[in-house]
């Protein structure tokens, strides 16, 4: 039995395409071991949203490489997909993957290995293991599927692939093509499956979720997001459903409004801004205004009480002037976010940000990204304490420790971390359970405390 080791690097559609790997490996009779381990062959599931990504990735293949000289390093995703000259000159790495071709892992495996023992001692030719293809002509979603994840509690599910939007900064268009949906039968199938397993939640994912459906219109219409949502949402046994991040433009009146018909969905919801100043966001090719933004948060605000809004901001973008930096401070100050993640733009060769003059100087991008999390603390302070008072229903993760008491902690539908007070008779009872309980304070690190909690099940 050989052994094999997977690591990934990048977003959570990489982390789901890993899981479904490592499941492929197992079903061929492959032991899975830690990365840290000794294995027969490494897959490593590579990013390269950024220069910093790419090192990363060049970095992680040769630790693999050095761990192990004589395993089989892989290398698949986005790098291998983007950069597939350089890794194919790379003698850490045995066999390229690019994206969409993930489901041939284990036959490029056999045959790797077939060669190598029908050619022991001879010189092997470098890199004749590659199966890289033209991402932007692929028009078929790559059918990978899991039937369970590292977390116990709630699975991501894959739904849609590539990118359409071409923004100015951003390499994911060519690195995973052109948006490819998953069949809603398939999703079902696979909801289905993790319900089974035991998961009580169920986070819909993709590279451009909003744009899920538009290459699945047939003779009866459109396909939409929400024709999906409405269809996992009929499932028994999910308790919730959590979108992934969605582009503002989706918020419309009837979207906000059937969504909040159903009881599933988690009233967090992360629409990506990037800036809060629309000449910036015309230099980055982004599709909406600051207006049309606001209104879609305001949509959200009007069937939904206290959701969580949560949103993706670049810092020191190519021509960020001071005056345009201010416009999003106080946009973001308006809207009110519940998280921020705050990014300092990083420079990527092969977009047409990174050919833009007025490139701004890293210790600028420092000083607005610092000033930005000051801001963000008062924010993320005013949604918690809204809380405080309120009966909430959490869904329970894992054992934690704060000053020599032991808590078990969760999250409420709205992604709000919150921690229950732990006796002897209730240790390993609470994971993956519902509770409610009332807030009364708050713990360390933004966590709500609950007390007086009951179990419920739906």
């Amino acid at each position: 039995m050989k052994k094999a080791a997977l690591h990934n690097l990048g977003c959570k559609v990489n982390a789901y395409e890993t899981e479904g790997m490592r499941q492929m490996l197992e079903q061929a009779g492959y032991e899975i071991v830690p990365f840290e381990e000794t294995a027969d062959v490494y897959v490593i599931n590579t990013c390269s949203v950024t220069n910093i990504a790419d090192r990363k990735s060049r970095q992680m293949l040769h630790r693999a490489k050095k761990k192990n000289p004589d395993s089989v390093v892989v290398a698949a995703g986005c790098y291998v997909q983007t950069s597939k000259e350089q890794a194919q000159a790379d003698s850490a790495i045995d066999i390229l993957i690019g994206n969409n071709k993930k489901h041939q892992l284990v036959k490029l495996l056999e045959e790797y290995f077939h060669d190598s023992a029908q050619n022991m001692g001879k010189p092997k030719e470098k890199h004749s293991f590659v199966s890289v293809g033209e991402i932007a002509q692929d028009r078929e979603y790559e059918t990978m599927s899991v039937t369970s994840t590292g977390e116990h509690t709630r699975a991501f599910v894959k739904v849609q692939d590539g990118c359409n939007q071409f923004c100015s900064y951003c390499i994911i268009p060519y690195a995973r093509g052109r948006v490819r949906s998953r069949s809603m039968d398939d999703v079902v199938r696979e909801v289905e499956i993790l319900a089974k397993e035991g998961y009580r939640e169920i986070v819909l994912t993709g590279i451009h979720l909003s744009s899920y459906g538009v290459d699945l219109a047939d003779e009866s219409g459109t396909v939409h997001l929400l024709d999906l949502i409405w269809r996992v949402h009929a499932l028994k046994g999910i308790d919730r459903i959590r979108l992934g991040s969605l582009e503002p433009g989706i918020v419309t009146e009837e979207f906000a409004r059937e969504l909040s018909k159903l009881p599933k969905i988690c009233p967090h919801f992360h629409l990506s801004l990037q800036s809060g100043c629309d000449e910036t966001l015309q230099r980055m090719n982004r599709k909406y205004t600051c207006e049309e933004y606001e209104r879609g948060c305001m949509l959200l605000r009007k069937y939904f009480s206290h959701p969580a809004i949560t949103t993706d901001v670049i810092v020191g973008f190519p021509g960020e002037t001071e005056e345009e930096f201010e416009i999003t401070r106080a946009f973001l100050k308006r809207i009110r976010f519940f998280e921020i993640h705050i990014f300092k733009y990083s420079l990527r060769k092969g977009t047409r940000a990174a050919k833009m003059e007025h490139q701004v100087p890293e210790e600028i991008k420092s000083k607005r990204s610092d000033i930005l999390f000051r801001d963000l603390h008062f924010m993320n302070q005013e949604y918690l304490n809204q809380h405080i008072g309120q009966e909430l229903e959490v869904l329970m993760e894992e054992e934690v420790s704060f000053g020599g008491k032991r808590y078990f902690m969760g999250h409420t539908k709205e992604y709000v971390k919150a921690a229950v007070l732990l006796s002897e008779e209730e240790e390993g009872q609470l994971e993956n359970k519902l509770v409610r309980g009332m807030a009364v304070s708050m713990l360390k690190e933004h966590i709500l405390l609950l007390q007086n909690i009951s179990f419920f099940s739906k």
